[in-house]
């Protein structure tokens, strides 16, 4: 019920063109999966997602672990029927919670030890409880419990991270193995920003022959240069037959420069997040249209975009509803940055399969980073 296929490959770079299929549809890559972290994209109906052409979401174990709970979730018949969605839905370990609520955590060898943030109930989870409480939530791709440290990282603490985040993978693999269903498990690179590190957990992982890989740990505050060196060194080490899902990924620029390095899956939170504040992604850059000076603005959000905001209301409006804190001005703004990001990711692919990729990066970039002439202002 899985399978990575690649259709194309850029002749200039590592950029590809893949298919991933599962349970729930085919998922053409390069992707950008909105994320839906408790069960729902914020604003955002599924059939909104559908309409923008998404075909694979994210949510997290981590949270819907401790609401509504995975019995009952597994109870209705899984998150799909839980939520409504028929397409893709990969779940995230709650790697990442680890980090970032790190005051009301404990990491032992034996999985990790937590203080629920919404009641302060003491929890613990084992690699292999993790992927229980995935496959009970029913998502088609799952992920290996890890541990994401904080930059700047010392390489003694790094070191042992990553050490531990492979132990747990065994385990997480092993737990999967026995009872692997229709669901597929990526393991997740870690490492800091210590290439070596990043080579060394990726070529481990990839002899131990996970379905999937995830890059984990990045986009935590270090130097864009930094990042691009430990995707590279990642890179190197997994191989080029199975899917590769950067973590966490969101800038449009970061994202096209990881496509070039091989990456295929990207997620994150910063498109429906900065919607939410009135801050939106057009084809000529971010746009602030909460800002008092687009209130007499008859124009659109974006011109060059067709999704339903932005062919039914002026910038002006949606100002107007920001400023009135009304809930439609953070769902159109969320509706139009998804459409951007899954136009963005369409127009890459064609551009991969068509031969066209360079010159369709330097045309989005030129156009992204000077304005466009869309009227957008850097943010």
């Amino acid at each position: 019920m899985f399978e990575f296929r690649i259709v194309a490959v850029d002749a200039e770079t590592k950029a590809r063109a893949g298919e991933l299929v599962t349970p729930h549809g085919v998922v053409e890559t390069p992707v950008f999966m909105p994320v839906g972290t408790q069960g729902t994209v914020k604003t955002l109906a599924p059939s909104d997602l559908q309409k923008i052409g998404a075909r694979i979401i994210l949510s997290n174990a981590y949270h819907l672990y401790l609401r509504p709970g995975t019995e009952l979730i597994r109870e209705a018949g899984g998150l799909h029927r839980f939520m409504g969605w028929d397409g893709a839905i990969l779940t995230d370990s709650g790697g990442f919670q680890v980090f970032s609520l790190a005051r009301l955590n404990r990491i032992t060898e034996d999985g990790l030890e937590f203080q629920s943030h919404l009641d302060g109930s003491r929890h613990f989870m084992s690699p292999e409880q993790n992927v229980a409480i995935q496959r009970d939530i029913g998502a088609d791709i799952i992920m290996a419990l890890d541990e994401c440290v904080a930059y700047p990282a010392e390489r003694s603490y790094a070191a042992r991270s990553h050490e531990l985040t492979l132990r747990w993978a065994e385990r997480a693999l092993s737990a999967w193995r026995e009872r692997p269903g229709q669901q597929s498990l990526f393991g997740i690179v870690q490492g800091a920003t210590y290439a070596d590190l990043r080579r060394e957990s990726a070529a481990a992982l990839a002899g131990m022959e996970f379905p999937g890989y995830a890059i984990g740990g990045l986009a935590v505050g270090e130097p864009k240069g930094a990042m691009r060196e430990m995707v590279a060194a990642a890179v190197e080490e997994l191989p080029e037959t199975k899917p590769r899902y950067f973590m966490g990924q969101g800038f449009p620029e970061d994202i096209i420069d990881s496509v070039i390095q091989g990456i295929d899956m990207f997620d994150c939170v910063m498109p429906t997040r900065n919607a939410r504040k009135g801050s939106v992604f057009t084809s000529g850059g971010r746009l602030v249209v909460k800002n008092a000076a687009y209130a007499g603005d008859r124009g659109p959000m974006d011109p060059k975009c067709t999704c339903y905001a932005c062919r039914n209301f002026s910038r002006g409006y949606i100002r107007h509803l920001f400023a009135a804190d009304e809930m439609l001005g953070a769902r159109l703004a969320s509706l139009h940055s998804l459409t951007f990001y899954a136009t963005m990711m369409r127009e890459m692919r064609v551009a991969i399969v068509e031969g066209s990729f360079g010159r369709w990066r330097r045309s989005f970039l030129s156009k992204y980073e000077d304005g466009g002439g869309s009227g957008a202002e850097a943010n």
